[in-house]
C-alpha cells in the first residue's frame, strides 16, 4: 500500500496541470435514491456536463474529501436516450428527471437560486440511468455486483409517455 500512498503524494514543480476528464465535476447535486425498495442518502452528486445530450455525476454519501465513490449516474437528453433503450429497459433503469425534481427531493447546492433553477429546467430535459458501483454498501470492498437505484418517486411510463420524448 506504500506504493500507492507515494504515488498520491509525490509533489511537482509549479506548473499548469493538463486537464483531464476528472476535472469540471462543479454541479452539486442532492438528492436520495431508492434501490430494492429502501430509500438511501440523500447522494451528493457532483455532475459535469460532457456533451451536449450527457451530463455524467459522480456520486459520494458525503462531502468528506476522502469520500468514497458510490454511484455514477449519467443525464441523457430525453430524445436519445428514448430512441436508443426500448421501453422495457427503460422502465427497469432510467428515470424522468422532471418527474423527480417535482416531488421536492432534489437541492442544486452552492449556487444562487436563478443559477440553481436553470440547472433544474436543463436537468429536466434529460433521463437518468444510475449504476451503484459499492455493493454491499458498508462492505470493505465492493463484492463486484453492480446495483441500479431508482430516483425516489420513479413511475414507469406507459408507451404513449414514452414516445411523447
Amino acid at each position: 500500500m506504500t506504493g500507492i500512498l507515494a504515488l498520491g503524494s509525490r509533489s511537482s514543480p509549479q506548473q499548469e496541470k493538463p486537464r483531464t476528464p476528472a476535472d469540471g465535476h462543479e454541479i452539486h447535486v442532492l438528492a436520495p435514491h431508492q434501490m430494492d425498495g429502501k430509500v438511501m442518502g440523500p447522494y451528493h452528486h457532483y455532475c459535469k456536463a460532457v456533451s451536449s445530450e450527457v451530463l455524467e455525476c459522480l456520486i459520494y454519501e458525503s462531502t468528506e474529501p476522502n469520500a468514497l465513490l458510490k454511484q455514477v449516474e449519467y443525464f441523457v437528453a430525453k430524445g436519445v436516450s428514448r430512441s436508443n433503450v426500448s421501453l422495457d429497459t427503460w422502465n427497469k433503469f432510467y428515470h424522468d428527471h422532471a418527474v423527480e425534481i417535482a416531488t421536492g427531493r432534489v437541492q442544486v447546492l452552492d449556487r444562487t437560486p436563478e443559477e440553481a433553477k436553470k440547472i433544474a429546467e436543463a436537468a429536466a430535459q434529460t433521463d437518468g440511468i444510475i449504476f451503484h458501483l459499492w455493493w454491499p454498501d458498508n462492505a470493505k470492498a465492493p463484492s463486484g455486483v453492480v446495483k441500479h437505484p431508482q430516483s425516489v418517486g420513479h413511475k414507469e411510463l406507459t408507451a404513449n409517455e414514452y414516445n411523447a420524448k
